[in-house]
C-alpha cells in the first residue's frame, strides 16, 4: 500500500492518495481542482490508474467549477450532494480499489452532506470534528446532526481508529477515537443541549447562511 498526505499549507486543506500497489490501483479523498497537475504527476510516477475520487464535503461557492476541474482527472466523483457529473455516496456504499475496500458512512452536520470514509483503521471525515475551526463553515450547518454524527457513528468506533482531518487549523491533522471523546472541546463531557447552546453562541451563529437540509 502506498498512503500519501498533501497538506496545502496557505489554506491547511488536507487531501489524501490511497494506492494499491499490487492493483496500481487508487482514490483520492478531498481532492482540490487547483492540484489538478500536482495530483496527475503523482499518478503518473507511480503509474497509477484513479478509481474514485472521493469527497467528505465541499465548498463549491469558492470554486464553483471545481466538480468539473476533478473530473478532468477521469474517475468518477463520490460526494453527499448532487452535482453535474457527481456520484452520490450512501450511507454503508463500499467502494473497491484494487484488493482494498471503503466503506462510507453518511455523516452529515458539518454540511447538510458530508460523507466520511473508513479504510482499514483510519477514517477520513473531513471538517466533522472542526466545529468552530473550519476556515469554509466557521458554523456548523446541522448542529443537532452534528452531534449524532459524532456521538453515534465516529465515538462508537474503536478507539484506536484513527481520525484523518479535511483541514488542520489550531489542531493536528491526525487524532484518534479516543483523544477525541475524551478531549473535545465541543463533546468531551457535554450533553447534547450543552453543545447545541455551545454552537448557539459561537460569532455568526444567528446569521450564518444555512444550507438547505435535503431531509
Amino acid at each position: 500500500m502506498y498512503f500519501r498526505i498533501l497538506h496545502d499549507e496557505a489554506g491547511g486543506n488536507l487531501s489524501y492518495l490511497l494506492a494499491d500497489m499490487d492493483a496500481r490501483e487508487a482514490i483520492l479523498i478531498d481532492p482540490h481542482g487547483r492540484d489538478l497537475p500536482l495530483l496527475a504527476a503523482l499518478l503518473s510516477e507511480w503509474e497509477l490508474r484513479l478509481r474514485w475520487v472521493l469527497r467528505t464535503h465541499h465548498h463549491d461557492h469558492l470554486n464553483p467549477q471545481e466538480p468539473q476541474q476533478l473530473a478532468r482527472l477521469g474517475a468518477p466523483l463520490v460526494q453527499g450532494a448532487a452535482a453535474p457529473g457527481a456520484r452520490i455516496g450512501s450511507d454503508g456504499d463500499i467502494l473497491p480499489f484494487g484488493n482494498e475496500l471503503v466503506r462510507i458512512l453518511g455523516t452529515p452536520g458539518h454540511t447538510a452532506n458530508c460523507l466520511s470514509f473508513a479504510w482499514r483503521d483510519r477514517l477520513f471525515c473531513g471538517g466533522l470534528l472542526a466545529v468552530d475551526a473550519c476556515p469554509h463553515q466557521p458554523v456548523p450547518v446541522l448542529p443537532e446532526a452534528l452531534w449524532d454524527s459524532v456521538l453515534q457513528r465516529i465515538f462508537t468506533l474503536p478507539d484506536e481508529t484513527l481520525l484523518f482531518a479535511g483541514h488542520e487549523r489550531r489542531s493536528r491533522a491526525v487524532s484518534t477515537v479516543q483523544e477525541q471523546r475524551r478531549w473535545h472541546p465541543f463533546f468531551a463531557g457535554l450533553s447534547r443541549d450543552a453543545f447545541l447552546a455551545r454552537v448557539a453562541a459561537l460569532p455568526g451563529a444567528a446569521t450564518q447562511a444555512v444550507e438547505p437540509d435535503p431531509r
